[in-house]
């Protein structure tokens, strides 16, 4: 047993889901916060009881001390405490800590083939504390930390009709939505979600898929041109996002590190767009090389060259100078100008500072965004 190193602030399946309406409303979530884990560092910095999963009590945890959680033949090993799977359940409103972070809420400790997987179980709204702040910055107008609050519950609530995992509902990581635990709150990202309690984005009387993005580089696109269904809510419209960071980037590689990046085809030797969204995005590239030629999707291409979009152009240098030569000299290489960071679907979070900087309240952020959409309360 060790003392946690502490930090200085401490720190899905719907328990219930009605329609009233047509509008979901939640309690709680299943947050997957580590799965697959050798082993998980637990603590609490308060009093918490250990329950097996038939809720039988175990015994306590003593507060402000850690614990390190892993499984032995098939079961959560956790202190002196044994289970195929624990619950740790903080009391006094206490905080639980999983892994690396404080948490509201409680802890599930479940044993796995392919090891320990920590689920953090927390209302809706406490969750959405943390969201907001781990999305924006919690400096932002008002305005735009409560757009993010509404379209941060619309999407969560959606994802909810396709848990990710039988024993979690979502994880913590952009996949989903950031979730970074207490440490990212703040009494505004507080203020904002307690002022739009329970508020969601509705099309027609259903909740939306509220996708969002950091910014989509001078216009957001149609979800047809970008994903295969196409959604009357999520049309392209112009943006606000010309002060943000990430308006316009650019990535320079070697012609060796392109090549080690985009195997397959040899060389690289040039790239050539196939297919491209009307907003320029690119969603083919034809990559050839000195023994063959491979065609790869515009969201292939931003993993595996950790692009932050795919709105981009690609310019073959000769060493520091820009070429129209295909075919690049050894220490050639290739510039990448993009613009933007994210899908550029849905609302842009600094498209949202920028309209709240100009007057716009939080409905009428999202419902530029979200077009044709309203905004309505699950309460």
């Amino acid at each position: 047993m060790l003392l946690l190193w502490m930090r200085t602030t401490v720190g899905v399946i719907l328990a219930g889901l009605t329609l009233a309406g047509g509008v979901a409303s939640a309690t709680e979530l299943r947050v997957g916060i580590q799965q697959g884990a050798k082993t998980v560092r637990v603590g609490a910095s308060g009093n918490a009881v250990v329950t097996d999963g038939s809720g039988r009590t175990l015994g306590t945890l003593p507060p402000m001390l850690g614990f390190v959680a892993q499984v032995q033949g098939g079961q959560v090993v956790l202190h002196t405490f044994r289970g195929r799977d624990l619950w740790v359940r903080p009391t006094d409103n206490s905080f639980v800590f999983i892994s690396d972070d404080w948490y509201r809420g409680r802890l599930r400790l479940v044993a796995r083939p392919d090891g320990l997987l920590a689920v953090n179980h927390v209302p809706l709204e406490e969750y959405l504390y943390s969201v907001v702040g781990s999305e924006m910055y919690p400096f932002w107008p008002l305005e735009a930390l409560k757009a993010q609050a509404v379209a941060a519950r619309s999407f969560i609530l959606f994802r909810l009709r396709r848990p990710a995992d039988p024993d979690f509902d979502v994880g913590r990581t952009v996949t989903w939505q950031a979730y970074k635990g207490y440490s990212r709150e703040s009494d505004s990202t507080r203020e904002a979600v307690t002022a739009t309690t329970g508020q969601v984005v509705t099309y027609r009387g259903q909740i939306i898929e509220a996708v969002y993005h950091a910014a989509s580089g001078g216009h957001t696109e149609n979800v047809e041109d970008i994903w295969s269904a196409p959604r009357p809510y999520l049309r392209g419209v112009p943006d606000f996002d010309q002060e943000a960071p990430v308006y316009s980037w650019q990535k320079t590689f070697t012609q060796a590190e392109l090549s080690r990046l985009l195997p397959g085809v040899g060389q690289v030797t040039s790239l050539t767009p196939v297919r491209t969204t009307p907003q320029g995005r690119v969603v083919e590239m034809r990559v050839t090389g000195t023994t063959g030629t491979k065609t790869f999707t515009g969201s292939e291409l931003r993993r595996l060259l950790d692009l932050r979009s795919t709105l981009f152009q690609v310019t073959p240098t000769r060493g520091d100078v820009a070429s129209t030569n295909p075919v690049n000299a050894p220490d050639g290489g290739f510039e990448f100008q993009g613009r933007g960071f994210g899908h550029g679907l849905g609302m842009s979070q600094w498209g949202a500072l920028g309209l709240a900087q100009r007057g716009y309240n939080y409905q009428q952020i999202l419902q530029y965004y979200y077009q044709g959409t309203e905004i309505n309360s699950t309460r």
